[in-house]
Formats: C-alpha cells, sequence, structure tokens
C-alpha cells in the first residue's frame, strides 16, 4: 500500500532545452567520502557517471522515451525535435510521439499555443515575479515526460521500464489521491534486476523557478532514489542535484557539477548564507574535483528518506536566475502561502539550504538546456558502495547489520516486501519563469 505524504518542488525557468546527467557526493570523513561522492555522467553509448571520492567510480543514469505532451500548463511553443532527453549519451527505447516543448527566456515575446493548465493555483500575484510556464499533475501528471527504457546506468539492481509496462504492473499509476506514483516491483524473489521507473521532461530549460511538491520519496537499504536537472554533454551544461540519498539517510543532499571554472567562494555556511554544510569540496568542475562537485547537506533530518515521509513530506524549490542557483526544502506545514496561491516569491522564503552564488560559477555559463528527472534504483555504485558503512545521518548501523545480508544484491534480489516504501508521490511539478 502507497502511503499518502505531500512534498512539494518547483521550477523556476527562463527557458526550456534538452538533457542528460551526473551526480556526485563527499563529505569530511572516510565514511563521507563513500556516501556522499556520487556522481553521473553521460557520456559515449550509455551513461551517466557518478565518482564516488576515494576512487569508486559511480555512474549515473540516462535519460527516458517519450510519454506523450497533453494537458501541461505550457506558455511556449511546440516543436518537433530528436532529442534524446538525456543527451547524446544512452540509446533509449519505448514509446512516445518525440515532441519537445521549447519555453522561452524572460522577457522575450512569440506566438505560440498554451496548453489547458493543469494547475490550481491562482494567477501570480502583483508580488511574483514568476510566470507559471509548465505544470504537471492530477491525472495528466505524467504527459510531458518520457518514460527511460533499459538498464541503470549505475550499475544497479534495476531495470527501467517503458510507461505502459510501468501502468500495467502499477509502478507508474495516478492513485485516489491524485497523485502520481512510481514505484519499484515487489515481487518476493528475482534472479537479476527488478523492475522500476525513471522519467525525464521532454522540455528543457535555462534558468527558471522548479517548485515540486511530493508527499512520499524512496527509502530503505538498497534504494537510491533521485530528482535532478540535467544538461546534454555533460559536465558542459552541468548538472544540478536536488534531492538525492541513499539507503536510510534522513539528511538531503544538493550537489552541482560542471565544467571548469564554476567553484564556490567559501566552504563557510554563513559566508555563503546557507543552513546546510559544503560536504564537498569548493571547485565544482567534475574534471578537476574527481566527479564530485559542490555537494551541501541539509541540516534537517526531515528533508531526505524516513524523516520526510513521516512528517508527510514537504516542497523542495531550485531557483535558478541571474543570482547563482538555490535548493531551499520547506516541510509539511511550512510550505510560503505564496508558493501555495501560485505565486512564488523567493525573496520572502529566508535562508536556502544550498546555494551557489553567480559570483564564482556564471549560471547561464556553466547550466544550459536542463530537463527534469526522476528516478529509483537499486544498489549500484551508490548505495552497494556504502552497504556496510554507517555514520551519515539516518544511517547509525549500515544495512549489512540490519538486514544480514553481506551484499546490497544479494539482498535486493531476496527481499522484495523490503521495498514497499521505495516509492516516489508526487502531488505536483510546477516550472516558472521570470516575467519580463
Amino acid at each position: 500500500m502507497y502511503f499518502h505524504i505531500h512534498l512539494v518542488v518547483i521550477f523556476f525557468c527562463s527557458q526550456i532545452v534538452p538533457t542528460t546527467i551526473a551526480k556526485s557526493y563527499s563529505s569530511h570523513s572516510i565514511t563521507e567520502r563513500l556516501h556522499n561522492v556520487a556522481l553521473k555522467h553521460s557520456a559515449g553509448l550509455a551513461s551517466d557517471l557518478r565518482v564516488a571520492l576515494g576512487g569508486v567510480l559511480l555512474t549515473r543514469r540516462q535519460q527516458p522515451t517519450n510519454s506523450g505532451l497533453q494537458n501541461r500548463a505550457v506558455y511556449c511553443v511546440s516543436q518537433q525535435s530528436s532529442k534524446n532527453n538525456g543527451g547524446a549519451q544512452v540509446p533509449l527505447s519505448g514509446g512516445g510521439n518525440g515532441t519537445t516543448t521549447t519555453i522561452r527566456p524572460s522577457g522575450t515575446s512569440g506566438s505560440g499555443g498554451t496548453a489547458t493548465s493543469t494547475t490550481g493555483g491562482s494567477t501570480p500575484s502583483s508580488t511574483s515575479s514568476w510566470t507559471l510556464a509548465e505544470a504537471h499533475q492530477g491525472s495528466s501528471f505524467f504527459d510531458g515526460w518520457d518514460f527511460f527504457t533499459g538498464s541503470d546506468p549505475t550499475h544497479g539492481d534495476a531495470i527501467f521500464i517503458n510507461q505502459s509496462t510501468a501502468n500495467s504492473l502499477n509502478l507508474a499509476q495516478i492513485n485516489g489521491q491524485g497523485n502520481a506514483v512510481m514505484a519499484v516491483e515487489t515481487t518476493p524473489q528475482v534472479a537479476g534486476t527488478r523492475q522500476s521507473v525513471r522519467i525525464t521532461t521532454q522540455s528543457q530549460f535555462n534558468g527558471g523557478l522548479f517548485i515540486m511538491d511530493a508527499v512520499h520519496m524512496p527509502t530503505g537499504c538498497a534504494t537510491w532514489p533521485a530528482f535532478w536537472t540535467n544538461g546534454p554533454n555533460w559536465p558542459t551544461n552541468g548538472e544540478i542535484d536536488i534531492i538525492e540519498g541513499v539507503n536510510n539517510y534522513t539528511n538531503n543532499q544538493a550537489t552541482i557539477h560542471t565544467n571548469p571554472g564554476c567553484s564556490l567562494a567559501s566552504s563557510s555556511s554563513s559566508a555563503l548564507a546557507i543552513t546546510g554544510t559544503v560536504v564537498g569540496g569548493t571547485d565544482c568542475s567534475a574534471a578537476d574535483s574527481g566527479n564530485q562537485g559542490c555537494g551541501m547537506r541539509s541540516p534537517a533530518n526531515n528533508s531526505f528518506g524516513t524523516g520526510f515521509n513521516d512528517i508527510g513530506g514537504g516542497v523542495y524549490a531550485m531557483q535558478w536566475d541571474d543570482s547563482g542557483i538555490a535548493v531551499f526544502f520547506f516541510p509539511r506545514g511550512s510550505v510560503p502561502s505564496d508558493i501555495n496561491a501560485g505565486s512564488p516569491d523567493p525573496s520572502g522564503w529566508g535562508t536556502p539550504m544550498a546555494r551557489w552564488p553567480a559570483a564564482s560559477c556564471n549560471p547561464f555559463q556553466f547550466f544550459k538546456q536542463h530537463s527534469v528527472i526522476f528516478d529509483i534504483t537499486l544498489c549500484g555504485d551508490w548505495a552497494g558502495s556504502v552497504w556496510s558503512s554507517s555514520g551519515i545521518p539516518g544511517q547509525e548501523q549500515s544495512c549489512a547489520q540490519l538486514t544480514g545480508f553481506s551484499t546490497c544484491d544479494a539482498f535486493a534480489q531476496a527481499n522484495g516486501a523490503s521495498f514497499s516504501e521505495a516509492y516516489w508521490e508526487v502531488s505536483s511539478v510546477k516550472i516558472y519563469q521570470q516575467s519580463s
């Protein structure tokens, strides 16, 4: 049975375009290095890479195929495109109509049809400088997403399936509460991989405000969920990891990965004006940081995993504009009223969890043409590599100790019932662009 917990993630966009991905994690201790230096890299034929600090190579996920573009709230011009939703890294299979939606940058104009809005929010007030460009919620949530199919590029025990298969197995569905559910197969025993879901927006963005409201996220030993944005030709066009963690972690980590030239001016939380803690280095270049990028961990133990689910979820917002990139988290019950009203105003939200200022990392030089991605994999280069480790918030005991299995793979294959909590339940994803 799925639990219904609400989480919100908001995206504010200036423009839309195609993408791929990479991720990384790092931290101060050896254990944290194992846990926090995972990263994805999409290159060549197959994958987004992840490299764990300490020399563990972590490859991440690839992009999906089309699911159709219907009742989205989009102020945009539609056009046909051969984009593969993640760069030229991996061949994807699955059905789809190949439609790409492009949202114009802030301050531009042009003709083009407006899709029917699926949002129930009010018209943005005069105090908000952001205009709704695209919304996914309710019965049409999956319109405008591609379902990636094939093996997990991060070597996980998941096989990503197309939309029709996911629907037939109830691994992708709209539940009775009107929320989108994406889940992992719970067959008691499997010989190898478990079926799972990975989706990517057909639209791409150059800047914006991205807001996601979720009621539940995947958690438990062997799980590795993520929600992020990524540009093509990783790391040339950058990656922004909004939500990510593994196993029983309870504190979210947000990370960016870029080409050389992007950095943090300081590792001090006060100097960066963030509530989180820098857990990687200050050089965000994938090439110069061993692919770990610049990661920041939330101080809140309800920002990821069971901690998040126990409070009914909440809202994540990623702001990408001239000031830089910032990630905000609002627990259920503390979501700003302007978000709920559909007129978001980040200037009144307080201190973000994570922030990468424009002064040392130009947000429009290092980040371009991003798509939005959800997925759930099992074990793989990160969750599997830290199977026997502990010490990260939420992981006081290792999964090896907790489960009695010496390897993540063996556990994942033999214990389908353990993945009853391995699902996303998302109320909405809304993407805004700055008004002219």
